[in-house]
């Protein structure tokens, strides 16, 4: 299972922000959700999924978004399991606990750890790939998410049908995807997505 705990960064500061937060993903990812999200203490929130792609691409929205801390944790449930994300527990939890806590201390605010005793070796193996994701989209420009998000809300559109959409010409939007790196985004959330599946099956429920 992979788990997602998540903090709002300095919520004394700021208004809270979970419930909106909440509701983004469950009208985004919902039918992805083995747990939709709820708060579990104050300022954060949890939910669990066996969806390795919705629990990716979850956290990347989080930390593009800004002002929260994100950690992901692949691990096992307990039994029996409970009829929501605040009646689990398990590996997963303690794994996105951990997670989150490193979180915290980095400037990208995300961590992934995989329960150890399950497998030691996948969280130095997966976490710093996710890290060099968010390295990449870090340097990309509003011009470069203006066609990235374009692009991904239809997987059927083409740089062609995109770059019109934008009253810019192919040539441009060419230029603009590859400034932006878009085509290794998507192929490193392929990569991403399909280790991650394989981290979970090691580990069973």
């Amino acid at each position: 299972m992979l788990v997602l705990t998540v903090d709002q960064v300095d919520s004394r500061h700021h208004a809270d922000r979970v419930e909106h937060a909440i509701a983004d993903v469950r009208d985004r990812h919902g039918a992805a959700l083995a747990a939709g999200p709820e708060r579990t203490a104050g300022d954060e929130f949890q939910l669990a999924t066996r969806d390795a792609g919705a629990a990716l691409a979850i956290a990347l929205d989080l930390v593009r978004d800004g002002g929260w801390s994100v950690g992901l944790g692949v691990g096992a449930l307990d039994s029996p399991l409970g009829p929501s994300v605040r009646a689990l527990a398990g590996s997963a939890f303690v794994a996105a606990r951990e997670a989150v806590t490193a979180a915290k201390k980095r400037p990208a605010r995300f961590a992934l750890v995989v329960a150890a005793q399950h497998d030691p070796d996948a969280t130095a193996t997966l976490d710093p790939l996710v890290r060099l994701l968010l390295a990449l989209r870090e340097r990309r420009t509003a011009e470069g998410w203006e066609l990235a998000d374009l692009l991904d809300a239809d997987p059927d559109r083409t740089l062609t049908e995109a770059a019109e959409l934008l009253g810019i010409s192919t040539q441009a939007a060419s230029q603009r995807a590859l400034t932006a790196g878009l085509r290794l985004d998507r192929e490193a959330r392929g990569a991403l997505e399909t280790l991650l599946t394989a981290a979970d099956g090691r580990i069973g429920a």
